[in-house]
């Protein structure tokens, strides 16, 4: 690993004035849990490392009447374990309960989550040259890609989005809080996450002098919830993930304001606007449900080794209506 100086500002103030035009000779570090893995790689060899875990501002949760505004550095274990935020967000509560083990959950931050690096075995590794690195190849796409995108129209890197949390963050219409030395601005969560294409781009909007302040997530009374697809219940990355939200769609109630966001299959989380057509303004049941994660597959272009996920997809958007609609999960029986 490269020697590099270390800072831990006090304010968010102080974090942006040592931030730099550009991305790579200073970079952000919010739980650690992504930056020392790439710079143990030899992925990222930054000569500055910014700590954000002194800013107090950043570990709040503030639950109003009509929206909740949670701190960026408010680690992924506190998030799951809150009691407000399981009550109005159980998709949100789910989704940062399984990311990982424990170790990583009380390390890894909400802000860190939204702005790691993609998980491509090309990208990290050290040897190769892909098109994130100076490269003019994505391997992915005629070498190994069985974990990599099956949507993928528009994007020469083929990396799915690593973050968990932002579908769930979509489906729930949230805005992500951000400031730089021009001040704050909110930034919608759909317009946030960005496929890259070239060296120095990264998976997010944000500029290299920016900080993720917060999230911000309106209550709206939404039924939500999360599914997830992985091969081991601990400790694993999701191959599939769908996190669904809708107003009524409980007691046979017409679900209405359906949004079906899919993780784990596209260079950004991918909205299912097919899926949420079939299943809006239908009462949720099995069939209704099956048609919908059937749906949610189309426009997919699996790449050489990952059209099992097409199954994943309409299993987790399946299971994913049914949960919310407080349907039994008899699939754990």
């Amino acid at each position: 690993m490269k020697n590099f100086s270390y800072y831990r500002p006090a304010t968010v103030e102080q974090a942006v004035s040592l931030l730099e035009n550009r991305f790579g000779n200073t970079e952000l570090l919010g739980g650690g849990t992504d930056l020392h893995d790439l710079q143990k790689e030899y992925v990222s060899q930054p000569a500055r490392v910014v700590s954000l875990g002194g800013i107090a501002q950043l570990q709040t949760v503030q639950v109003a009447e009509k929206s909740v505004t949670i701190g960026a550095g408010r680690t992924l274990a506190s998030i799951s374990e809150h009691p407000q935020l399981r009550q109005l967000f159980p998709a949100l509560a789910t989704a940062a309960g399984e990311i990982a083990g424990p170790q990583l959950r009380n390390m890894a931050t909400l802000g860190g989550n939204l702005c790691q690096r993609n998980r491509c075995w090309y990208f990290r590794d050290e040897h190769s040259n892909c098109l994130l690195k100076s490269g003019s190849t994505c391997f992915a796409l005629d070498g190994e890609n069985k974990y990599h995108s099956v949507f993928t129209q528009g994007s020469r890197c083929v990396a799915v989005t690593p973050s968990t949390i932002g579908p769930v963050l979509i489906a729930l219409g949230a805005s992500v809080e951000v400031q730089n030395a021009a001040g704050k601005r909110l930034v919608e969560i759909g317009r946030f996450f960005k496929a890259p294409n070239a060296n120095g781009e990264r998976e997010h909007a944000l500029a290299s002098n920016d900080v993720v302040v917060a999230v911000q997530i309106p209550v709206q009374g939404l039924t939500n919830a999360h599914y997830e697809v992985r091969q081991k219940l601990s400790s694993d990355w999701p191959i599939v993930q769908a996190a669904v939200s809708f107003q009524g769609g409980r007691n046979g109630e017409k679900a209405t304001d359906v949004k079906i966001v899919l993780g784990q299959v596209a260079p950004v989380p991918h909205v299912a606007q097919a899926a949420m057509r079939a299943i809006e303004n239908q009462s949720i049941t099995e069939q209704t449900a099956a048609a919908a994660g059937q749906a949610a597959t189309q426009g997919a272009k699996p790449l050489s080794q990952n059209a099992y996920k097409l199954k994943l997809i309409e299993v987790a958007v399946k299971r994913a209506l049914l949960l919310a609609s407080g349907a039994r999960p008899y699939w754990l029986a």
